[in-house]
């Protein structure tokens, strides 16, 4: 059984930072690309950083310049460092894996607040 857990939200001022974690655990022979998405009551989710296996990047034009996701295929665990927060990047972030298990599959973290706000 593989879970993702997330960790590092909270509240922060507007113009603050916050690093999101998302740490994999369970029976995994390969992660592939891992990605960061959020979502806010009444909207779908979004995709806001991916990232592959090799390290190549992808941003939401909403976070670029801003927003900076990274992994460490040792420790199974991807970061978010998000800096200059702004009040509409409010929502719920959640972590994807696209993997190897017993089985190829996708899974998703149960989700971590953002809430920024003065």
């Amino acid at each position: 059984q593989v879970q993702l857990v997330e960790s590092g939200g909270g509240l922060v001022q507007p113009g603050g930072s916050l690093r999101l974690s998302c740490d994999a655990s369970g029976t995994l022979f390969r992660l592939n690309d891992m990605a960061w998405y959020r979502q806010t009551p009444g909207k779908e989710r979004e995709l806001v950083a991916a990232i592959t296996s090799r390290g190549t990047t992808n941003y939401a034009d909403f976070v670029k310049g801003r927003f900076t996701i990274s992994r460490d295929n040792i420790k199974r665990t991807m970061y978010l460092q998000m800096n200059n927060l702004k009040p509409e990047d409010t929502a719920v972030y959640y972590c994807r894996l696209q993997g190897i298990g017993f089985s190829p599959s996708e899974w998703w973290g149960q989700g971590t607040q953002v809430t920024v706000s003065s």
